[in-house]
């Protein structure tokens, strides 16, 4: 899993509320359970105006000009303004996949579904809570200027906005922990690899039956 520390990312504002994960990724789309290859169709429904399907050559797409991810202002965005309960519906972990493939690093919103947001940790993707109101505000500053890019640092809990304004966030210090180094469950488990070959040899010679 990609790390997260510091992130300087170009900001785009997507304020709708209870953006749910068919509309993040559509169904269609969750054939593959690799987690790449996801970014073309992040948002499919909204940022095209012809229906989308697997395989489609992403060229041959109709967008849709009043879909904000194809303003060419917000091109290589890496962190969303959204509204409430962002992330709700299904549990499908390729909601987040399609994000990350995309290019977006982290998510600002006043609240996450529960299974999105558990979700966003363990593939590196930082989901930040803030008030609506702060919310609000770093949309609408963002709507204004051009280039409008928010500094991320996790290690601080800090949000900090190109005029100096600085909004602290909570994040849990287990999730921190694994996201300063890139540790997804699979990797948490290999850091006590040692210990785990250590009982293997033990089991081994105690109980050699149950390995043949």
């Amino acid at each position: 899993m990609k790390s997260f520390t510091q992130l300087k990312g170009l900001t785009v504002p997507l304020m709708r509320a209870n953006v749910d994960t068919d509309a993040i990724i559509p169904k269609q789309f969750l054939k593959s359970i690799k987690r790449s290859g996801f970014g073309v169709n992040l948002f499919d429904e909204w940022r095209y105006k012809d229906a989308g399907y697997p395989g489609q050559d992403p060229d041959s797409r109709i967008p849709n000009p009043d879909f904000v991810l194809n303003e060419p202002r917000y091109q290589g965005a890496q962190v969303l303004l959204a509204g409430e309960n962002f992330g709700c519906g299904s549990s499908r972990e390729h909601a987040v996949w399609a994000l990350d493939d995309y290019g977006i690093r982290t998510v600002i919103a006043p609240s996450f579904a529960d299974i999105f947001n558990n979700n966003s940790f363990k593939s590196g993707l930082l989901p930040i809570v803030l008030d609506q109101a702060i919310v609000t505000k770093l949309a609408e500053e963002c709507a204004e200027t051009e280039g409008y890019q928010l500094d991320i640092d996790l290690e601080a809990q800090t949000v900090t906005t190109p005029s100096g304004d600085v909004y602290p966030f909570e994040v849990d210090e287990f999730r921190k922990h694994c996201l300063l180094n890139g540790f997804d469950d699979i990797e948490l488990t290999l850091q006590q690899r040692f210990r785990i070959e250590e009982y293997e040899a033990r089991r081994r010679q105690s109980a050699p039956w149950l390995f043949g």
